[in-house]
């Protein structure tokens, strides 16, 4: 692919391999199938309980495990075959979503057996994410890298923007049980295509793995730590229109099921920005800080306005800036590291992104309780004002800093040159 080569036509491009198209097809249709578990469960416990705190809680269930489990599955990803890695924990997942659905047809379910299943699924979920996103190095040539980050973002997104309002159909129509078993199905997708694929030799860590290692490499670089700063900023912005759609949609006057509608004008923001940022690199600082502003911004105008189109125009708003932010830092990271390193450093990827979300869920669905939606997606969306902020306020701190150290070194060759002045004397 030329360097040209941008926007659709380089998307198009990397879709037609044939193995990333069908790990693509794949991770799509399983990304889907699980925003039919994440509405349904939310809207099961919100008609149940109706309680904001128990989306939190349910939402704290579903991430918990990245922050445990991040050492062992980033050493699991670089020492392994991480495609066999992924399909033994897709496999997992897949009696998980069917068993639920048992319960569901059953009438056995109640919030607390969805928590605990749900807590079970994002076990799966924390060893896989590792291998989920290092795989696709192995996928793609590295020239093509960044549009095939963009794109493995954009199956989330394009999920997002199709897979809510495709489960609030489902769960109005068919019922919620039935969305259970979807979610089931769309896994058996992911474990075909990962049957199929071919991928590029491995180059696998020897020796102890360890995530000290990678930590050291982030003292070394401190490039990178601050991207993971990046990628922990927006997960924990867009957690709110994840955690708390169904009592957003209830803020603007709608029926919970509006939720799904909420989620996917974000994840389609995000899929047209995924589609615009094909064959780019990871942008410039400035970029970022822009992307980051949208994502902040967007959040704060749609958990403000009152009248629902408009809404939905903000948090698509919002979705564009989440993948541009998160596609840009995750390409950098991916290329800042060796081969033998990807498995760790996506593991503290999945730190920063999916680790922070426990915390967000709660805090969000406190914050909800108390004060209400709308406070609490504006309270959640300042990591990444802040941060926007902060990119753009880094380089003149950096010229203050280079003239406070200039003004110390010319005092400091006065003194000396005062005192050599008076010995001669």
């Amino acid at each position: 692919m030329s360097e040209e080569t941008v926007g659709p036509r380089a998307a198009w491009h990397v879709l037609r391999r044939r193995d990333f198209g069908l790990y693509f097809l794949g991770n799509s249709a399983s990304a889907t199938g699980g925003w039919f578990h994440n509405l349904a469960a939310a809207i099961f416990i919100y008609r149940l309980t109706g309680s904001e705190l128990l989306l939190g809680v349910l939402s704290f269930s579903q991430f918990a495990w990245v922050l445990v489990l991040a050492p062992w599955a980033g050493a699991l990803a670089d020492r392994f075959d991480r495609r066999i890695v992924l399909l033994w924990a897709e496999l997992a997942a897949t009696a998980l979503s069917f068993l639920i659905a048992g319960l569901a047809f059953a009438e056995r379910l109640n919030e607390w057996s969805v928590i605990g299943i749900t807590l079970a699924l994002g076990l799966c979920a924390a060893v896989a994410a590792p291998a989920q996103q290092a795989i696709v190095v192995t996928l793609v040539p590295e020239r093509d890298l960044s549009t095939a980050v963009a794109l493995n973002s954009m199956t989330f997104n394009l999920a997002r923007a199709l897979g809510p309002a495709l489960a609030a159909l489902a769960i109005g129509t068919i019922g919620i049980a039935a969305a259970f078993t979807v979610n089931a199905f769309s896994y058996l997708v992911l474990v075909a295509a990962l049957l199929i694929v071919r991928t590029r030799p491995q180059e696998r860590a020897v020796g102890k793995v360890r995530l000290r290692d990678s930590l050291v490499l982030l003292r070394e670089d401190p490039r990178l730590l601050a991207y993971l700063l990046i990628v922990a900023a927006v997960g924990w912005a867009s957690d709110p229109v994840n955690t708390l759609a169904p009592a957003f949609a209830e803020a603007y006057g709608y029926r919970d099921t509006v939720g799904g509608v909420i989620l996917g004008a974000f994840g389609g923001g995000a899929v047209c920005a995924a589609i615009v940022l094909a064959g780019r690199t990871a942008g410039s600082a400035r970029r970022m800080a822009f992307t980051l502003t949208l994502l902040g911004g967007g959040l704060v105008l749609f958990s403000l306005a009152q009248w629902l189109p408009l809404g939905l125009l903000f948090v698509a708003i919002c979705g564009a800036g989440y993948l541009a932010s998160n596609t840009s830092a995750t390409t950098r990271l991916q290329l800042g590291v060796s081969e033998s390193q990807r498995g760790r450093i996506m593991a503290l990827w999945g730190v920063a992104f999916l680790g922070v979300r426990p915390l967000a869920s709660l805090l969000d669905g406190a914050i909800a309780a108390v004060a209400g939606v709308r406070v609490a997606g504006v309270v959640l969306a300042l990591p990444a004002l802040a941060g926007a902020a902060l990119i753009l306020a880094w380089p003149r701190l950096g010229r203050v800093r280079a003239r406070a150290a200039a003004s110390r070194d010319r005092r400091s060759s006065a003194s000396r040159y005062g005192r050599a002045s008076g010995r001669g004397r």
